[in-house]
This record gives C-alpha cells, structure tokens and sequence, in this order.
C-alpha cells in the first residue's frame, strides 16, 4: 500500500530519483523519460476525461489506470531486483492488450472505412483523444527505445502500440461515428 504523508523529500535536488527497485538513476535517464512520457499520456487521458460521457468515460477511466499499471512496470526493471522490496512488481499482461484489441473492433465496426487520412478535430473529446493519441506515440518510441538498451516487458510495448489505436478509433467515434471527421485535403492551401 502507498502511503504519502509528505510529498516533497529533497532527494531529487541533486538530479537523480530512485527506480521502483530502489536504485538511483539520473532524471534524465531514458527509463524515466520514458515512464514519465507514460504519465504525461495519462495528463491527457485526465483532460479527455472531462468530455467523455458513459461508456467512453469508463473506459477512459480503466485506460487511466492502466496507464499507472504500465508507469509502475517501466519504474521497475527486472536487473538488479533487490530481494528485499518485499512484493512482486506488477507487470503488464497479455489481458490489457487484448482488452484493447476488443474495443477498437466493436468501436471500428461502427465505422465506414476512411478514404482519406483525418486531422485532429471535430468535436472536443476527438481532439482530446488525438492528443492523447499523439503523446501515447511518444511514450511507445520512448519505451522501444528503452527496450534496445534494457530489460522491458514486451506487453508494455505491445499496449502502447494499441493504445494510440485505441485512441484514434475512439476519436472517431467521437466525431459522430466518423461523420465528423475533418478530412486531410493533399496540397488544399497550396
């Protein structure tokens, strides 16, 4: 259990912040980079929140979680695990990916097929969702990039690269089912 009884502890004054297996490592690492991208998504996932109505809503609410689930995972490699933490850190699973898999079918069923790339707009909650969908794409190429270095578990790459799916159908759903969307016109202001 996560107990916060003081937020601020002046041991990051110095650039450096300890991993989830209590080892210290610059600010800048790429792991942190990378989960503190995971976190930003989550920012954006808060803001879409705020428009999203109903199911949308529920599932942008398990989505944040989620998200928590994925920072938790990053902010723990398996190297170096010391034996004396005291739990097992939680890891992404094969359920969460195909959790998302899913609902980007039933969402898309709803869709005609795009003829034409989209730009990010229409109603608020699409353009939320294409921001989040953009900061989603950051955090997977952080965590890939990550990945050539180190140890990640591969779910985590595989439901970032699904999440931004995610994202852009249900930003479609949010344009009135695609009716909405705001076409890209090749070479319009030209």
């Amino acid at each position: 259990m996560v107990v916060l009884s003081k937020i601020y502890t002046r041991t990051g004054d110095a650039g450096e912040t300890a991993l989830g297996n209590g080892t210290r490592v610059a600010k800048h690492s790429l792991r942190v980079s990378a989960y503190g991208t995971v976190d930003e998504t989550n920012a954006t996932v808060g803001l879409a929140r705020l428009h999203a109505k109903g199911e949308a809503g529920a599932a942008l609410q398990r989505i944040s979680n989620d998200l928590f689930d994925l920072g938790a995972d990053l902010c723990t490699p398996d190297r170096h695990l010391d034996p004396t933490l005291g739990y097992t850190p939680l890891r992404m699973i094969e359920a969460q990916v195909t959790r998302l898999e899913r609902e980007i079918d039933a969402m898309n069923d709803r869709l005609t097929p795009l003829r034409s790339f989209i730009l990010p707009g229409g109603s608020v909650l699409a353009a939320q969702l294409h921001l989040c969908r953009t900061v989603c794409r950051r955090a997977e190429r952080l965590v890939v990039e990550l990945a050539t270095e180190e140890d990640v578990n591969p779910e985590a790459v595989r439901y970032l690269n699904r999440l931004s799916d995610w994202f852009f159908v249900a930003g479609r759903i949010a344009n009135d089912d695609g009716r909405a969307d705001v076409l890209w016109v090749p070479g319009l202001t030209r």
